[in-house]
C-alpha cells in the first residue's frame, strides 16, 4: 500500500485543487451549485488528507509506475 501513497507536493496539489473549487462553489452559492461539484471537492480534501487517491492508484496500474524502474 506504501507505494500507492501521493507525496507531499501532490497532497499540496490535490489541497489546492480543492480549496479553488470550494472557493468556486461558494462564490455561485451553496444553493445553486449543483450536488456534483461537491463530490471532486471533497475528495480532493481526502486525499489531501489521507494520501491515497483512487484515481492516482487505478492510473498507476493502468500505466505503471516509473518510480519503481
Amino acid at each position: 500500500m506504501k507505494q500507492h501513497l501521493a507525496g507531499a507536493a501532490l497532497r499540496f496539489f490535490f489541497f489546492f485543487a480543492g480549496s479553488v473549487l470550494w472557493a468556486g462553489i461558494w462564490l455561485t452559492g451553496f444553493s445553486h451549485a449543483h450536488w456534483l461539484l461537491y463530490v471532486p471537492a471533497t475528495l480532493l480534501y481526502v486525499a489531501a488528507a489521507t494520501a491515497v487517491c483512487p484515481a492516482l492508484i487505478f492510473s498507476r496500474l493502468i500505466f505503471g509506475d516509473k518510480r519503481q524502474m
